[in-house]
């Protein structure tokens, strides 16, 4: 698709709210521009699939996100801090009925047909943080930032430090509250008025007004939505884009009231769906399952319908868009580069290899595009923006180099750190998207580079800490010594297991041997996470397996996860990972891991993640309540491997002597 041609698609979908067929949107598209017709229904078809854009309703049609949400209801409940400023915060609280075009704080709402007032409130950054973390944890304080140029002048001051205060534009419900005596529990009822313009109108509901069984169908029809959203979608692209297919996916029973808010039900009803980790963002996934990480670079957010050299390029495990290219140009013209061979090894890294013919097509390109270009290139306009578009471009050829690297066949991937290729995949697609910022001729206003800069520093340093647990992860494999199992081996073997402790981010890597049961791999959890077996515990898998198999007996059924379930809070999700040939008995040994192991008697991962929560960020006296609970010298990101294997082989060894 031409690029006005995408945004006639757009725009249809702004401005529909019927279901509509394939044929109605490329008729649409058409009229605006003409070209590609033979093209234009593919492309368009690949467009609303690949990208989610609308949601399908049956065979040929959709129905616009506008059209699904625009006077649906939802619920809003007001905490007791906004109860007791007489404020409502929007956050997060209007997913996914609202334009995710618009921000917070331009959302618009009614009392009564009146319009409520806004008002500005204050306090910590950390205060505010809950009110948009469905958002994803991580990009909380982005919209906070976003606000209002105080607060993203704050941010920016130090990138590494909260300010110590913020301000964000917040519903001034004095009124509303005291007229209506709400109280803890009541509820407002909210309709959407206009999607586009994130417009809302809202009532008020009674704490007992509605009746169990009418929630519970909410309930259970919102359960039903996140876990087919999540087989539709996976983790998808953001929480928004989960959240808008679990509300298509749960059916229009989730789309009226009665009804919990979307935190209420995430937070504290249901049981089957939590916050996970995903690289270095967070998404919504099954309770107690680690969303599994990939092989390569992530290329399914690419354009549907690339061009030749983006072709190319995704081929060979390099996502990017022309834009991407041309700013790598840019970079060239910068630095004075007089032929094509150190911008080709930038873009391709030597690591990902390249035929010469698609060398030439690149340089063809590269040709056409400098022809364009030359005429226009000023270096002294490029000034500001160059040092930022070479960092970056630096940062993105390095990823793609050592993603190249890992996915050759010569690396055990099982012993990469968990999310190895989902980190890079962010870091690359973050990066990728500052490159395409950058593919300008006037530099933008200042703030805004600062802001690409701060970026650019933040991702180096992720990128700087993967790499080095990468690389720890790769020595561990080399002193360890191990070779793969080859068919038809008579040496014993030993096996690789990794235990994640499910809504924690707690995990740790085991070789263990096959002949090991589960009841060994019990007794290996308990003392691994330091666990007093004070509870009941059982294995359970998608496979039938006897009461007690061995690790090798679960191998050759193809079992390949089992989930132990420890009391009724506690969940570890058990990997059976490499398998390794061994002429000697070793120890069952730890060779990697990440956190420290949640107290069992603290009351499940959700009152953990509270916990670490409120130590890293809470107030005084939250601090002091976290550190009576986990332990005066409990530190969250603790995890000492010579420790480990000490506790693991004494522990055992008691154990075995019990």
């Amino acid at each position: 698709m031409t690029y006005s041609q995408e945004d006639a698609l757009y725009d249809f979908l702004d401005n529909t709210t019927e279901p509509f067929d394939l044929e109605e949107v490329v008729a649409f598209v058409r009229m605006v521009d003409p070209k590609r017709p033979s093209r234009l229904a593919d492309e368009t078809a690949a467009f609303l699939e690949s990208r989610r854009l609308a949601f399908r309703t049956q065979e040929r049609q959709w129905l616009s996100r506008r059209g699904c949400f625009e006077g649906a209801s939802f619920v809003i409940s007001p905490t007791r801090l906004e109860l007791l400023n007489g404020i409502l915060i929007p956050g997060h609280r209007c997913l996914p009925f609202a334009n995710p075009e618009i921000l917070p704080q331009d959302y618009s709402f009614s009392w009564n047909g009146a319009a409520i007032p806004f008002t500005n409130t204050e306090g910590e950054p950390e205060e505010f943080y809950p009110y948009y973390s469905i958002f994803g944890e991580e990009y909380a304080p982005q919209y906070i930032a976003r606000d209002n140029p105080e607060n993203e002048e704050a941010f920016n001051s130090d990138p590494y430090d909260d300010p110590a205060e913020v301000s964000i534009r917040t519903l001034d419900m004095r009124n509303i509250y005291r007229e209506t005596s709400f109280v803890p529990g009541d509820r407002f009822v909210a309709r959407t008025l206009d999607w586009r313009k994130g417009s809302f109108t809202l009532e008020k509901a009674n704490k007992d007004e509605w009746a169990a069984g009418d929630l519970y169908a909410w309930f259970e029809a919102a359960e039903a939505g996140f876990e087919e959203s999540f087989r539709t979608l996976g983790p998808g692209p953001s929480t928004e884009d989960q959240i808008a297919f679990a509300y298509w996916c749960g059916g229009r029973r989730m789309r009226e009231v009665p009804a919990y808010s979307l935190e209420e039900f995430l937070y504290e009803k249901t049981d089957k769906i939590e916050t996970a980790a995903y690289g270095i963002e967070t998404r919504f996934w099954y309770a107690g399952r680690e969303i599994p990480d990939r092989k390569d670079l992530d290329t399914t957010q690419a354009r549907p319908d690339r061009t030749g050299v983006e072709d190319l390029l995704w081929e060979k495990k390099i996502p990017v868009s022309e834009y991407v290219i041309q700013s790598y140009i840019r970079d060239s013209f910068y630095r004075g580069e007089k032929n094509f061979s150190a911008l080709i090894e930038r873009l391709v890294p030597p690591s990902v290899g390249m035929e010469a013919k698609e060398r030439k097509k690149l340089e063809n390109y590269f040709a056409h595009v400098e022809e364009e270009f030359r005429s226009n290139y000023n270096p002294f306009t490029d000034k500001a923006m160059a040092p930022i578009r070479q960092r970056v471009g630096e940062l993105h050829t390095a990823v793609i180099d050592l993603a190249a690297k890992l996915s050759r066949g010569d690396v055990d991937q099982s012993w990469l750190p968990k999310h190895t290729f989902i980190v890079l995949s962010q870091i690359q697609s973050h990066a990728a998207g500052v490159m395409e910022d950058l593919d300008i001729d006037d530099p933008p206003p200042d703030d805004e580079l600062e802001a690409m800069d701060n970026s650019l520093d933040s991702m180096i340093e992720t990128y700087e800490d993967i790499r080095e647990l990468i690389d720890e992860a790769l020595e561990s494999f080399r002193r360890n010594k191990l070779t793969l199992v080859r068919p038809g081996s008579v040496l014993g073997s030993e096996r690789l297991i990794q235990l994640s402790v499910g809504g924690t981010e707690v995990w740790r890597r085991v070789i263990v041997t096959e002949a090991s049961r589960l009841e060994d791999l019990h007794r290996i959890i308990q003392v691994i996470f330091g666990w007093k077996n004070s509870q009941i515990h059982q294995f359970s898998s998608e496979k039938v397996m006897d009461t007690n198999p061995s690790i090798k007996e679960l191998g050759d059924l193809g079992v390949k996860e089992l989930l132990y379930e420890y009391g009724t809070k506690w969940t570890v999700r058990v990997m059976l990972l490499s398998r390794y040939e061994t002429g000697e008995k070793k120890p069952i040994r730890c060779v990697a891991g990440e956190g420290a192991a949640p107290p069992e008697y603290i009351g499940g991962p959700l009152r953990f993640r509270r916990f670490i929560s409120a130590l890293e960020g809470g107030n005084d006296a939250e601090r002091k309540g976290a550190a009576e609970e986990l332990g005066r010298d409990f530190k969250p990101e603790d995890f000492d491997l010579e420790a480990c294997n000490q506790r693991l082989n004494s522990g055992l060894a008691s154990k075995r002597r019990d």
